[in-house]
């Protein structure tokens, strides 16, 4: 905006001050050309003959333009006919490009999210992860790898378990970050292998490859994947057998990778089942079994703190007392743990006051707006993430009887956010377009010309279809910023061209010779503005460069559209004009110049 403002305001000060200095009159040749007569230089100045030798050349291609110009300009009805039908079929590939928030990245950064079978212990995870790590060292070349690290189990600090999008929810879960040198082979080939050959060789375990890029961990709002199906409602247990039979259809979809469901069931636990009316006999309370387990398996800290005293320092050091965890091996250890209660004369033991079962129970406890929930996380692979959420609408709609009652299904995450951001991209590309056309129309006081010069940006958008389909590009927000981008460049050409025809059309009262005349004076300009900006875009559409695939998509929107524009600008702008005009009725004034009605 900053640019597009500094600009304007050197066109209308600094440009008419310098041409007012530097330009000179020029002897025009008589005819179409309007081009400077000027004998060949004898000059031995290089630079001078290069001059001479592109305009020699770029001369005759502009008189291979123009005898095209005229060819079109008498078939003018076929021509438009055909160019708005090449265009109008162009758009039926848009449903074949594929729709993207973002596109990947990549970093040379690999991250997975390993889940052991839920329950195990956290010095048996770390045994897993040394496994699994040997394995990933072995499948990528030692001069690629760079660093790999492990973050095992629950964070110490509640502040790092805020922070952390992983998916972590026990000491049976951890993460492995794989950071790879500079030229190396593609992360996406390692990604696949991986992919392919954890699960095989640990069935037990659950992988899944999350992104490891910071842009894509803000993309997904802090959920562990792009694709989050959400099942709501009251009864948490109904939830989970439906997410489940969910899962199960949403497996079946191509493209579909890392599918799993976030919550867990099935997290081991030991029940101990108090016989009141044992304990109450021999002055035992529930509390003093609650208490005395406490003490033994966690320390004194909660149930009775203790401090002592450093006179020395002044610090108050916290005292616990604690049975060692070594100690409490079995469940035979578990029943002999001594219970002393208030009313008791003498310690009992725990088995002898309760009966202990293995049991189940959830590993973690998620909620959204207050009802319990069950995510199924989900992550595209090779297919774009609109097709992927479109055929996951149709599973839920497939099984939509068999939702629990008073349940809610949404699919959040990236999805969401995109189809929202495209909605606001669409609206403001053709809020653009509608608003261009009205501040024209207010500036030339008509209303043919200024639809002349907006007829133009289809083609653009066109342009932008096939160059989109022509590299595999997917639409995305970029693309869809590099479609707005283009929209100005191309309606400020057609200006060129379109107001022009205008001046001639009133000196000479001919709409054909007028459009000829445009098009062929302003062949130079536009094509000057459109190659600058193609030229400037082509290292961004190439995606050079560290990231270079994030912003390509905004390069080859831009470019497609502009080459189709300026296309569009020198042929169908001239042929519409000269079109319309001729349609119209026109009127001498007394003073020679030409009125149209």
């Amino acid at each position: 905006m900053f640019a597009m403002i500094a600009s304007f305001l050197l066109s209308r000060t600094l440009v008419p001050t310098l041409a007012m200095y530097l330009l000179k009159p020029h002897a025009l040749e008589i005819g179409h050309s309007f081009c400077v007569n000027q004998p060949r230089s004898r000059s031995k100045n290089p630079l001078v003959r290069f001059q001479e030798w592109f305009n020699r050349g770029f001369n005759e291609i502009r008189d291979k333009y123009y005898g095209m110009l005229v060819v079109f300009m008498s078939h003018r009805n076929k021509f438009v006919a055909g160019f708005l039908f090449a265009v109008c079929i162009s758009f039926a590939l848009i449903p074949w490009l594929g729709r993207d928030f973002f596109p990947l990245v990549d970093a040379g950064q690999i991250k997975i999210h390993v889940r052991a079978p839920v329950g195990t212990r956290i010095e048996e995870t770390a045994r897993l992860f040394d496994r699994i790590e040997s394995d990933i060292r072995r499948a990528i070349p030692a001069n690629e790898l760079a660093s790999v690290i492990d973050n095992i189990g629950l964070a110490v600090s509640g502040i790092n378990l805020v922070y952390n999008n992983t998916g972590t929810i026990g000491p049976q879960d951890g993460d492995i970050l794989i950071a790879l040198h500079k030229g190396h082979a593609p992360t996406d080939s390692y990604v696949r292998r991986l992919r392919e050959f954890l699960p095989q060789q640990y069935p037990g375990s659950t992988f899944s490859f999350l992104p490891a890029d910071i842009i894509s961990q803000i993309l997904n709002f802090g959920a562990p994947a792009p694709i989050d199906v959400q099942v709501m409602g009251p009864n948490n247990e109904e939830n989970f057998k439906y997410a489940q039979i969910l899962q199960r259809d949403i497996a079946k979809i191509s493209g579909v990778a890392d599918l799993r469901i976030q919550q867990s069931y099935n997290y081991p636990q030991l029940l101990v089942d108090v016989d009141r009316i044992r304990a109450k006999k021999v002055g035992i309370t529930e509390r003093d079994v609650t208490n005395s387990l406490v003490v033994t398996l966690a320390g004194s800290g909660q149930v009775s703190p203790a401090y002592w005293l450093n006179k020395a320092n002044g610090v108050a050091y916290s005292i616990v007392a604690q049975t060692p965890s070594f100690r409490i091996q079995s469940l035979s250890d578990l029943e002999n743990i001594p219970v002393v209660g208030s009313e008791a004369r003498d310690p009992q033991i725990l088995g002898g006051l309760a009966t202990i079962t293995r049991t189940k129970t959830a590993a973690v406890a998620s909620h959204y707006a207050v009802q319990p929930v069950v995510d199924i996380f989900a992550t595209p692979d090779r297919r774009d993430l609109g097709a992927i959420a479109s055929d996951i609408e149709k599973v839920l709609q497939a099984h939509e009887r068999e939702r629990p009652k008073g349940a809610t299904i949404t699919l959040r995450g990236q999805v969401k956010t995109m189809n929202s951001a495209f909605s606001g991209l669409l609206f403001g590309l053709l809020a653009a377009i509608v608003l261009i056309y009205l501040l024209i129309v207010v500036n030339f006081q008509s209303w043919s010309d200024p639809f002349v010069i907006v007829a133009a940006l289809p083609a653009a958008l066109a342009g932008i279809v096939w160059m989109l389909f022509a590299t595999h590009t997917t639409l995305s927000v970029p693309a869809l910023t590099g479609a707005i981008m283009c929209m100005g460049v191309a309606t400020a050409n057609s200006i060129l061209v379109v107001s022009f025809a205008r001046e001639r059309l009133a000196h000479t009262g001919d709409p054909i010779r007028a459009a000829l005349e445009a098009g062929f004076g302003r062949f130079r300009p536009v094509l000057m503005t459109a190659l600058a900006m193609i030229i400037g875009m082509a290292p961004m559409a190439l995606g050079l460069g560290d990231g270079g695939e994030q912003n390509a998509p905004l390069g080859r929107a831009v470019v497609g559209g502009l080459i189709t524009a300026t296309c569009a600008t020198l042929f169908f702008v001239p042929v519409l004009f000269g079109m319309i005009h001729g349609r119209q009725p026109r009127i001498i004034n007394t003073k020679g110049a030409i009125e149209h009605g």
